[in-house]
């Protein structure tokens, strides 16, 4: 009998943060499979170029058989996506539990953040490209998610900030998307297999957000508040919206 999608949403949960040392039964271990690979090939054509039988052919299940771990396309997705923010946030908040410090967190997070998306490239960039690929609940439950582990991110930046004495203080907004953004490029170009491990890409990168890359080198401070002039319009487009209505 088929199982119901609550029941899958659970399984989906469990799978990515297991709730008991117990192995995974061949159910959980079969989804886990057929998740792995939809990762992949909705990283490689993406999620509204693959169809249900291009995963049936990657993962030598029939249509029949994927219809008994997910009632559609759309489920994979949330499956995916809703395993991959619950794990490294519950990763997270495990690892920051005796942690005091806002630098040592900062630098817990990005660690973990980065070491956790290295052993899944596929499914980083399937979060990165896809988070608007889902709708009603599911695109919902994401968001929540979504919403929470940035939060967590966000407070550890304001303890931060209460922590230095500076005047000068970076919203809080731009800082939090600027090291998300900077953190989930790495699809695009980071080799996990390379010279570069892990640990030493998470330090260059705390050390980048922290400190600037020319903070303490240039004699004199950048004036950033000077403008000459008004700001251009860079539009590629010569005729401006008046012209054309």
């Amino acid at each position: 009998m088929r199982e119901s999608n609550d029941q899958l949403q659970t399984k989906g949960s469990e799978l990515a943060v297991p709730k008991s040392p117990a192995p995974f039964s061949r159910y959980d271990r079969k989804l886990e499979f057929i998740l792995r690979t939809a990762s992949k090939i909705f990283a490689e054509k993406g999620y509204h170029s693959t169809t249900m039988r291009d995963i049936s052919r990657a993962t030598r299940v029939s249509l029949a058989g994927l219809y008994h771990y997910c009632e559609s396309k759309e489920e994979l997705l949330f499956l995916i996506q809703d395993n991959c923010f619950g794990r490294v946030l519950e990763r997270l908040e495990e690892r920051l539990q005796d942690v005091e410090d806002p630098g040592t967190a900062l630098r817990v997070f990005i660690e973990n953040h980065l070491s956790f998306f290295a052993a899944n490239m596929a499914e980083m960039k399937v979060l990165s490209h896809e988070g608007e690929s889902l709708a009603g609940e599911k695109y919902e439950h994401v968001a929540n998610k979504k919403k929470e582990y940035t939060q967590r991110v966000r407070q550890i930046l304001l303890e931060l900030q209460r922590q230095t004495n500076g005047k000068q203080k970076i919203d809080l907004t731009v800082a939090t998307y600027a090291l998300f953004g900077m953190l989930n490029w790495i699809y695009n170009w980071y080799d996990p297999d390379g010279n570069l491990k892990v640990r030493d890409l998470a330090r260059n990168f705390t050390r980048l957000f922290l400190g600037g890359f020319i903070a303490g080198t240039v004699p004199m401070p950048l004036n950033l508040d000077t403008a000459r002039g008004k700001a251009e319009n860079m539009s590629v487009w010569r005729a401006t919206t008046t012209e054309t209505r």
